[in-house]
C-alpha cells in the first residue's frame, strides 16, 4: 500500500516550482491533494496532471495572506475529500535586493507571504485537526509541514528580508509545535537549498544584475565553492522529505527544519 493512502493534504503555493514538485509527490505517494495557488491556472494543471496519472486532486485559488481565503482553502479541502490530515504551507516569495534598497512595500509583500501566509495556513489546519481529533500518539493528529529556507539558517546577501522571514518561519515551527504536541499534531519544516526552479534562475539574474556576474554564473559559484554534491538541487528531492514528514515514518519528528541543501549550510 502507498505509504500516504487515505490520507488528504493541502499544498499551498503548488502551481509550480517545489509546490508542483510536492504535489506530484504526494498524489503518487498515494494522497488525494488540494493544489492551491494564486495563480489559478497553474493550479488546474498540476491537478490535471495528478488526475490524469490516476491520483485525486482538487485545484483551488488562495491568497495566502488573506485569512477568509485560507479558511475556504481548507473547507473546501474538507467538503470535497472530507478531512485534512497534511497542510504544506509551501507558498512563498523572495525581492531580491540589498537591504538598504528594500522600500516599504518589499518589506511588507515578503513578511506577508512569507510569514503571516504560514502563520494562517497553519492556524486554520491545526482548527480542523484538533477538530477531528486523535488516535493517541505524536502524529495521529494530522502534520503540519512549513516551508523555510537555508536562508533560515544562514542569512544570504540580497536576500535579507526574506532570509528574515525564514527565520521567522523556522520560530514558528518551533513554538507551534510545542502547542500542539498535546493534540499529536507534528509541526515540522524543510529548507531547500538551491533549486532548479524558475526561482532560482530569477534571483541568479537579480543578483547579477549588482555583483556584473553574467548569467548563470552566480548559480555556477555556489556549485562551484558551495554545494558539496556539486550540483543544483530539483524539485523531486524536496519533494520526497517532504513526503516523509507526511508520512507514518515521521510521527516523532517535531520542531524540527531540516535542510536539503546538497550540503551548502552544516550546522
Amino acid at each position: 500500500m502507498a505509504k500516504l493512502a487515505g490520507k488528504v493534504a493541502i499544498v499551498t503555493g503548488a502551481g509550480r516550482g517545489i509546490g508542483r514538485g510536492i504535489a506530484l509527490r504526494l498524489a503518487a505517494d498515494g494522497a488525494a491533494v488540494v493544489v492551491s495557488d494564486i495563480m489559478f491556472d497553474n493550479a488546474q494543471k498540476v491537478a490535471g496532471e495528478i488526475e490524469a496519472a490516476g491520483g485525486k486532486a482538487l485545484a483551488v485559488k488562495t491568497d495566502v495572506t488573506n485569512e477568509a481565503e485560507v479558511t475556504e482553502l481548507v473547507e473546501k479541502a474538507v467538503e470535497k475529500f472530507g478531512k485534512l490530515d497534511v497542510m504544506v504551507a509551501n507558498a512563498g516569495i523572495g525581492i531580491v535586493k540589498l537591504g538598504v534598497d528594500h522600500t516599504p512595500e518589499d518589506i511588507d509583500k515578503q513578511l506577508a507571504v512569507n510569514v503571516k501566509g504560514v502563520v494562517l495556513c497553519d492556524n486554520a489546519a491545526a482548527r480542523q485537526m484538533i477538530k477531528q481529533g486523535h488516535k493517541g500518539y505524536l502524529g495521529s493528529g494530522g502534520k503540519i509541514i512549513n516551508c523555510a529556507s537555508i536562508a533560515g539558517h544562514s542569512g544570504f546577501a540580497f536576500l535579507p528580508v526574506y532570509s528574515a522571514s525564514k527565520f521567522a518561519v523556522r520560530g514558528y515551527t518551533q513554538g507551534f509545535a510545542k502547542e500542539m504536541a498535546q493534540y499529536k499534531i507534528t509541526v515540522n519544516g524543510y529548507c531547500p537549498g538551491i533549486v532548479g526552479t524558475d526561482m532560482w534562475e530569477l534571483i541568479d539574474e537579480k543578483i547579477g544584475a549588482y555583483t556584473g556576474a553574467a548569467k548563470g554564473e552566480t548559480l555556477k559559484a555556489y556549485v562551484d565553492s558551495a554545494i558539496l554534491a556539486k550540483e543544483v538541487g530539483n524539485p523531486e528531492q524536496v519533494a520526497g522529505y517532504v513526503s516523509f514528514l507526511a508520512s507514518d515514518d515521521a510521527d516523532y519528528m517535531t520542531g524540527q527544519s531540516v535542510m536539503i541543501d546538497g550540503g551548502i549550510v552544516l550546522v
